[in-house]
């Protein structure tokens, strides 16, 4: 498709929305922010709840795609993740659909497969196709995310690349993260990638640089011409001296989402 001049990036307030709001002008776009709080530096951002649906109508308006990132990012309650993550990816697909914008790109994430086991050695990438297996009401979210994009393609033709991002840092943190660590140069890559593909219809992606100890398959996300150019494994002898090689008996260290199995972040809001 043509390169989508304006873009509404939601949930720009955030970690990552913060490193793509400074990364994403730099392949032409016009970013449009928007986050349920203020946004440093971007007096212009939208200040809005995603369960308010004429904000939201507001915001879509007039906007090639949307970059969805809003939402909470850890563990909390199911009562909260139901209001933030569910209730509010469906209202702003229904912003999106009532106002004709033709491409979501929605933030998914690696814990809705978190309960799949990470590949030893000599093992097959885990593929796109594995199926949902969520690991928190977190990642239950993003399952359902996933399938709502599914369906508002299928019956509306609302075009979504849902990208199943790993740990999108400046650098890996953890052992587990030299596996699915995104830098956050190569998110940018992936997202104009996303937004500029053609024909995606509903495409799920892996989200993750080309590291050496890559977990997963990038196939689809390179056949919308994504070329990770960075790798986790210049972080790795630090790391490991400080944290030791993973424990084969640790749940932890066997599932792709790692600590999220057993003893999940929780949000502090």
């Amino acid at each position: 498709m043509p390169s989508p001049r304006t873009v509404l990036l939601t949930g720009a307030a955030g970690g990552l929305g913060t490193l793509m709001r400074g990364l994403l002008p730099g392949y032409g776009y016009d970013l449009r922010l928007l986050d349920v709080r203020p946004v440093d530096g971007a007096p212009d951002a939208i200040t809005a709840d995603l369960a308010d649906r004429e904000a939201l109508r507001e915001a879509v308006r007039g906007v090639d795609a949307i970059v969805h990132l809003a939402g909470i990012s850890l563990e909390s309650s199911f009562e909260k993740i139901v209001k933030a993550n569910i209730e509010g990816t469906y209202h702003l697909y229904e912003a999106a659909r009532l106002e004709g914008v033709g491409r979501v790109v929605f933030a998914s994430s690696n814990h809705a497969v978190g309960y799949t086991s990470r590949p030893r050695e000599g093992d097959p990438l885990i593929p796109i196709d594995t199926p949902h297996r969520p690991d928190t009401f977190y990642g239950l979210s993003k399952c359902f995310g996933e399938d709502l994009a599914q369906l508002y393609w299928d019956r509306h033709g609302l075009e979504t690349v849902s990208v199943r991002i790993g740990s999108c840092l400046p650098e890996p943190t953890r052992v587990r993260t030299l596996s699915v660590w995104l830098s956050p140069a190569d998110c940018a890559r992936l997202l104009h990638a996303a937004l500029t593909a053609e024909g995606v219809g509903h495409t799920v992606v892996h989200g993750s640089s080309a590291n050496t100890r890559l977990w997963w398959d990038l196939g689809t996300a390179r056949a919308l011409g994504y070329e990770p150019q960075d790798d986790s494994e210049p972080y790795a002898a630090k790391l490991i001296a400080e944290q030791g090689e993973p424990d084969p008996e640790n749940p932890a260290h066997t599932h792709l989402g790692g600590h999220f199995v057993d003893d999940p972040p929780i949000w502090p809001y």
